[in-house]
Parts: structure tokens; C-alpha cells; sequence
């Protein structure tokens, strides 16, 4: 299974939001399976996507699109950090 982790800062949460969400379609169109949106304990516009792909290949070539620089533009995202994972193992504990 492939996974893509990405941490950014947003200037406001609620304004990326909206366009995170307008942007699913195009998300599942570009292979995205599933996601998790998860913030910081004490900076909530300090964003955790971790998403499922179908490949590393789909997923990099879109985060890597003029379209999504742009949309990352439009949704007040600084600095994003990318890191396309493999998965090694997984379980429940219980």
C-alpha cells in the first residue's frame, strides 16, 4: 500500500479546508484512495494530510502539477513537506 504524508502550515484553517474539499474529485480522479486530516495539538492551522494511493507515481505526479501549486496558492499553504511512504506492516493492538 502506497501512503503520502504531508505537513504544511496554513494561514487559515477553515479557508484551506474549503478548498481541500472542493478538491476532492480531482483528488480521487488522481488516485487518492482515502484520507486523514489531522492538526497540531497547540496550532490548529499546523496541517497533517495523510493520505492512500493507488501508486507513488500518480500521487507525486499530482501534488507536483502546476494545478496543485496553484491550489496550494489559493488555500494559503506555506512550505509544505512531502513524504511518499510504502507500507512496511501494519496491526491492532488490544
Amino acid at each position: 500500500m502506497q501512503f503520502v504524508l504531508i505537513i504544511h502550515d496554513v494561514a487559515d484553517y477553515g479557508a484551506w479546508k474549503g478548498v481541500f474539499d472542493d478538491a476532492a474529485s480531482i483528488r480521487r480522479e488522481a488516485g487518492e484512495i482515502s484520507y486523514q486530516v489531522l492538526c497540531d495539538e497547540t496550532d490548529p492551522n499546523k496541517v497533517v494530510h495523510f493520505s492512500h494511493w493507488r501508486s507513488l507515481d500518480e500521487a507525486r505526479a499530482f501534488f507536483e502539477s502546476e494545478r496543485l501549486v496553484e491550489i496550494r496558492r489559493q488555500a494559503g499553504v506555506a512550505a509544505p513537506e512531502f513524504l511518499y511512504l510504502h507500507q512496511r506492516d501494519s496491526g491492532v493492538l488490544s
